[in-house]
């Protein structure tokens, strides 16, 4: 008998089965758990989803450090919180939870995955508006210990919700990771340009992906506590990065809906927008690389889980960089849009690029001329001249956000550089300011702290005008290799008339106040 007879006549759509068996994981599960090609940004953004789906509104993103170490992450809401079932069930590995068809999560596996993947020990210590504070602890030995979960002692638990009760008042949650490896390999005296580079991207991928939340209202913070000292050293709220966000578009008439006809999910809304070109807005320069950014947004319930490509539909190009399209996906349209477990992008079968190639819009224009458009937009945007701005060393820690958006907003950055921060430091009386070149630092007098913060000690953030002005001026004499008399001479009389200007300043104040 040939092949394709004998093929023919064994062929069963269905493989038989004879028996089974149930086979548990076996405990070197650990290993693979924890290697889950989780990004640091994306394991901190599930955290956040958990908090939004426990119906949190004020969420805190915590870095403790003490002194020059950075020693463990914290994630604290004020949401509905878990009892001992809902913590066990939270920490087991494997199980799949029960979700609302509203809800962010999806598979029950970001907790333990997403943390694991960052950090060699999980704690979760929740409470509940009926039950007391409770805790339970992971670790990858734990779990290679047959799944071994640890109890958190009742009072480290109960003491820990008692220093956050401003946010965990009757209810909320708080997630730690402790023996975080990418903080385990900061170099002595790195530790400021580390935490700064490590906020900025944090908030630019939370302000991304949840900006739809936090345009309605979802308080969401960054913030830094020395635990050597009790104090805060920096502390951010994180602002909506609309990808869409553009004051007016590209092309007149856009935003168009189109509607794509897409086998086993429907007539999919398509949602077609156009940046103008050249722009500067931080929905559209700062979450990335513009050619990796044009394309489909897929958003589920709300969260973005795809921020641009084209899914096969075609090959990136620079003329399509304005091209944007927002993408609601369907409920129950599984057989043709599967989430990634990270939410950080979206597999589709064929049927859908077949139904965007027929999408219209409702005057029965095709998709393919939106397309056309874009590019246009584009021709016509590279072919207007402009102005070039020089490029600057971007501003970090001690720089309010809203600065240090204004300025990526604004002007281009320098590569390869270390962020400039800025400081308050003890110096001698005839000096407002100094610069700490190889440390990229602006240092100023904190004798004069209070006269930039009406009398008051200020944040890490504060006195947001004089240190903007500063940076303005300064910024151009780091990443130099020669120092010249010149710039030199050029430090001490600003230094010279900026004291006469801050004692003129204090001279005002003192007498409005008396």
């Amino acid at each position: 008998m040939s092949t394709s007879a004998s093929l023919r006549a064994s062929w069963q759509y269905d493989v038989p089965t004879r028996g089974s068996s149930h086979l548990p994981p076996d405990a070197g599960y650990a290993r693979a758990l924890t290697n889950q090609g989780y990004g640091f940004e994306a394991a901190v953004a599930d955290l956040v989803d958990n908090s939004i789906d426990a119906g949190a509104d004020s969420v805190v993103v915590h870095f403790l450090r003490d002194a020059d170490r950075i020693v463990s992450l914290l994630v604290l809401d004020n949401g509905r919180g878990m009892d001992t079932a809902g913590l066990d069930s939270a920490m087991t590995v494997g199980r799949q939870r029960d979700y609302n068809s509203g809800a962010l999560g999806m598979y029950g596996t970001g907790l333990k995955a997403g943390s694991l993947s960052h950090a060699r020990s999980l704690t979760v210590i929740s409470r509940t508006k009926r039950s007391a504070p409770e805790g339970r602890k992971l670790t990858a030995e734990s779990i290679a210990d047959s799944f071994r979960c640890d109890t958190v002692d009742p009072e480290f638990a109960q003491q820990q919700t008692d220093v956050y009760d401003g946010l965990i008042e009757w209810q909320g949650t708080i997630v730690r990771w402790d023996r975080v490896r990418a903080f385990e390999t900061v170099a002595p005296g790195q530790s400021e340009q580390f935490l700064s580079k490590a906020i900025s991207r944090l908030e630019t991928h939370l302000g991304l992906y949840l900006h739809r939340f936090l345009a309605r209202g979802l308080s969401l913070d960054i913030a830094v506590w020395d635990v050597s000292t009790g104090e805060e050293t920096d502390h951010i709220s994180v602002d909506p990065l609309d990808p869409f966000g553009y004051r007016v578009p590209g092309r007149a008439g856009y935003p168009k809906k189109f509607l794509a006809p897409v086998a086993g999910a429907g007539a999919v809304p398509l949602e077609a927008h156009i940046w103008p070109a050249k722009s500067n807005q931080a929905g559209f320069r700062q979450i990335g690389p513009v050619q990796e950014r044009q394309g489909f947004y897929f958003y589920r319930n709300d969260r973005l889980v795809q921020a641009g490509g084209w899914n096969n539909l075609r090959a990136p190009e620079t003329h399509l960089a304005l091209a944007r399209i927002a993408v609601d996906l369907p409920p129950n349209a599984g057989e043709v849009f599967s989430l990634t477990v990270k939410k950080d992008g979206v597999e589709v079968t064929p049927a859908f690029t077949a139904g965007v190639e027929q999408a219209a819009d409702p005057t029965g224009a095709p998709f393919r001329a939106f397309l056309s458009d874009a590019e246009a937009a584009y021709r016509e945007g590279a072919s207007r001249s402009a102005i070039e701005r020089p490029s600057v060393i971007e501003p970090g820690w001690g720089f309010d956000p809203m600065v240090k958006r204004a300025v990526r907003e604004e002007l281009p950055l320098k590569p390869g550089e270390d962020p400039i921060r800025v400081e308050w430091v003890s110096l001698p009386d005839d000096t407002f300011f100094e610069l700490d070149r190889d440390g990229h630092a602006i240092l100023l007098n904190r004798a004069f702290r209070e006269d930039f913060n009406d009398g008051r000690r200020g944040g890490s953030n504060d006195a947001p005008v004089a240190k903007a002005l500063l940076y303005l001026l300064l910024q151009d004499c780091f990443g130099l290799g020669r120092w010249e008399r010149k710039r030199a001479d050029r430090i001490d009389y600003w230094n010279s008339i900026l004291m006469a200007s801050v004692r003129a300043q204090r001279e005002r104040r003192n007498r409005l106040s008396s």
